[in-house]
């Protein structure tokens, strides 16, 4: 229990220096524009503190934790060039973490207009 416990922490920091990197990568011009806009946008979801889904949602607020930030970790890294990645990796050991004020307004956005959508959508249909 306590080996799965260690493995479980390494994976953790790898995953936080990775998201840093990754943060670090989406702000360099050399990195492709493609592989910028999914590092930034993995980058601003992880360190935001509001989820797109709330962890009080059963099942579903973890769930999106447990795959979006991955998956979009695994996609952003394939995007960006290997000696890119190489040296995001090394000044994210030394970087200090972004403050995610851009993902929390990303989120809200998000549900702002979802709300709106409703909104409208149920206006549309008792009218």
């Amino acid at each position: 229990m306590a080996d799965r416990l260690a493995i479980l922490k390494a994976w953790a920091r790898r995953l936080k220096t990775e998201l840093l990197a990754l943060w670090i990568g989406a702000r360099d011009r050399r990195t492709p524009l493609a592989a910028r806009a999914v590092a930034a946008a993995v980058a601003a979801y992880a360190f935001s503190p509001i989820d797109l889904i709330p962890d009080f949602v059963p099942v579903l607020g973890y769930l999106d934790d447990l795959l979006i930030v991955p998956l979009g970790v695994w996609l952003a890294v394939r995007l960006i060039p290997p000696a890119l990645m190489a040296e995001f990796r090394r000044r994210a050991e030394t970087g200090r973490r972004p403050s995610g004020r851009a993902g929390a307004v990303a989120i809200v956005a998000i549900w702002v207009v979802s709300a709106a959508l409703v909104g409208w959508m149920v206006w549309k249909a008792l009218a």
